[in-house]
């Protein structure tokens, strides 16, 4: 099934937590000289108009990243979020409106050395011809194709660092099980790979299927983080945005813990972050 588009939830909520961890990351791997290949299983479009029919007809972004960026200002003092809105600033191109919103395929090129690699994995065709149109640095590599078969095929990288952002749309409940096979894959064949994997938080609850199979599967450390927009069941739909980081960098449970401090009360009052480590034998 390829029906979904991230057009339509572009900037909401989830992307704020899922960006501001991935940020977070790298922020931190790139303290060190040595290069890193950056892959991306879900990829997306790029960048996302928010002028853009299918994003208006949802407009969750107004409810996600807009407060945070029309409340910069005030902002200025939180290192992780000040630095994130920054770079959404400049993707504004000097306006005064925010118009567009930055995927994850722009982040990650944003931040790439000489030196790094990135490979963007698409499997829907559509999103696969936005993601083409994107101007991105010669050591992107975009590929049409399906990216937790291609991540498994690309390991061992040829750089001494590795990180992962895996994001699927979870449209089959299958694939909670194929997420959780493919990163337990993943590394036992680089096991000193950086993995982060975003989850949605649904009434249905199958998120457990991922947590439980990466549990059994013995990662020695895994850091968790969640963010709830209210409590399951009192409205329709995802509820919550989850995101995992296996082998995460030290220092990043503070820093996120810090940004989302001060985005909650602005993402809305029932909003609630939380976090915990698991640390296998």
């Amino acid at each position: 099934m390829l029906s979904y588009q991230h057009a339509y939830h572009a900037g909401n909520f989830a992307d704020v937590h899922k960006h501001l961890a991935l940020n977070a990351v790298v922020d931190h791997l790139l303290r060190k000289p040595s290069p890193i290949t950056f892959v991306d299983t879900h990829s997306g479009r790029g960048v996302y108009p928010l002028d853009a029919p299918e994003t208006q007809r949802l407009g969750e972004y107004r409810h996600g990243v807009l407060p945070l960026w029309q409340a910069r200002e005030r902002l200025a003092d939180e290192p992780l979020l000040s630095a994130w809105l920054e770079d959404i600033d400049a993707l504004q191109q000097g306006g005064s409106r925010l118009e567009r919103y930055p995927g994850s395929p722009w982040w990650l090129a944003r931040r790439l050395r000489g030196s790094d690699r990135l490979r963007l994995f698409e499997l829907h065709p559509g999103e696969h011809d936005h993601l083409s149109q994107q101007a991105l640095p010669a050591n992107a590599l975009r590929i049409h194709g399906d990216g937790l078969a291609g991540l498994i095929q690309a390991l061992p990288v040829p750089t001494p660092r590795l990180c992962v952002l895996i994001d699927p749309s979870y449209e089959r409940k299958e694939e909670y099980s194929e997420v959780a096979e493919c990163v337990l894959a993943a590394m036992r064949k680089a096991r000193h790979g950086v993995v982060l994997v975003w989850y949605p938080l649904l009434p249905a609850g199958r998120h457990h299927v991922l947590l439980e199979r990466l549990r059994e599967g013995g990662l020695r450390k895994v850091w968790r983080s969640e963010l709830t927009l209210h409590a399951p069941g009192e409205e329709r739909g995802m509820y919550g945005s989850g995101m995992l980081v296996a082998n995460p960098p030290w220092g990043i449970d503070e820093r996120l813990a810090a940004a989302m401090a001060r985005a909650t009360p602005l993402l809305g009052e029932a909003c609630r972050y939380s976090a915990d480590w698991w640390v296998g034998e």
